[in-house]
């Protein structure tokens, strides 16, 4: 192979030349060719105006908190469908633990103020065919 000098050897000439001074006034004719009137332009958002509301917000935020948990406080009574639900699923208890838990105001309470005819007494008796278990307990 021929060994290849890049000082001696005649160069090869790209094609393309460029005008004489052309890059002279270069940046001048593109600065010609821009439009002149320039538009004002509006931020969308105001760096401080955000962080005065962002400010705002924590204030009142960590004002109205206090405020809202002495306004709202859980109710301490037991809703009567939780404590059935708690009472049936809870198998350890018997009808003695829950009797032993009543005091005398419960029991006014579930006292009933209609009287009970014998007959009525009768007719449950007869129509209940669990009469052998009732008379056991």
């Amino acid at each position: 192979m021929k060994k290849f000098n890049l000082e001696k050897d005649p160069k090869i000439t790209s094609g393309f030349k460029v005008p004489e001074q052309y890059f002279d006034n270069f940046s001048e004719k593109v600065m010609g060719q821009l439009p002149t009137d320039t538009k004002k332009v509006i931020p969308l958002y105001n760096q401080k105006k955000k962080l005065f509301i962002a400010v705002a917000a924590v204030l009142v935020f960590g004002l109205f908190l206090p405020v809202y948990n002495q306004l709202v406080q859980p109710s301490e009574e037991l809703d009567t469908i939780t404590l059935e639900n708690h009472l049936s699923y809870q198998t350890n208890i018997n009808q003695y633990d829950l009797i032993s838990e009543l005091d005398k105001e419960d029991l006014k309470k579930m006292s009933t103020t209609t009287p009970l005819n014998d007959e009525i007494i009768e007719d449950h008796l007869t129509s209940n065919s669990d009469l052998e278990r009732l008379l056991s307990e």
